[in-house]
């Protein structure tokens, strides 16, 4: 087994001793006077990452199976060795700043309850969203 499969495993297995441990907390330990049993929220919350980190730990134990040995998991490995291509970063594109403007101003809409604001950020992320993703397939004039 790898070792990114391993430690979803492990932090899995936390999360699951301290749910039991948090739900026989909230029962039985009395702290104050008027709330008694369970209480939900942590119990929900707990059992949901417990959940989705078991869910990460199970593909990453299937995915890694099927691959060739990572550079993390091989002891004689050098920083070389991890090396690569790690995608295409554009060095000019004006698009991340705007749509960052655009989750700013839909994010203050949202914040202050304003329609208006609400619909011009959703319009603008949209629209920036869109020429961000189309911006290699416009000829260079055009943006």
């Amino acid at each position: 087994m790898k070792a990114s499969a391993k430690i979803m495993y492990s932090l899995a297995t936390f999360l699951l001793l301290m749910t039991v441990i948090y739900i026989f907390a909230t029962i039985f330990v009395q702290d104050d006077g008027y709330i008694h049993g369970a209480e939900w929220a942590g119990i929900v919350a707990l059992t949901l990452s417990f959940g989705l980190t078991m869910m990460l730990g199970v593909y990453l134990h299937f995915t890694e199976r099927h691959a060739d040995v990572l550079p993390e998991d091989w002891e004689e490995a050098e920083i070389e060795d991890g090396a690569g291509v790690l995608g295409f970063f554009s060095p000019n594109s004006v698009w991340p700043l705007a749509m960052t403007g655009a989750i700013l101003v839909l994010g203050l809409g949202i914040i202050y309850m304003l329609y208006w604001m609400i619909a011009l950020g959703a319009v603008l992320l949209i629209y920036t969203g869109t020429m961000m993703n189309l911006q290699y397939g416009v000829p260079k004039e055009k943006h």
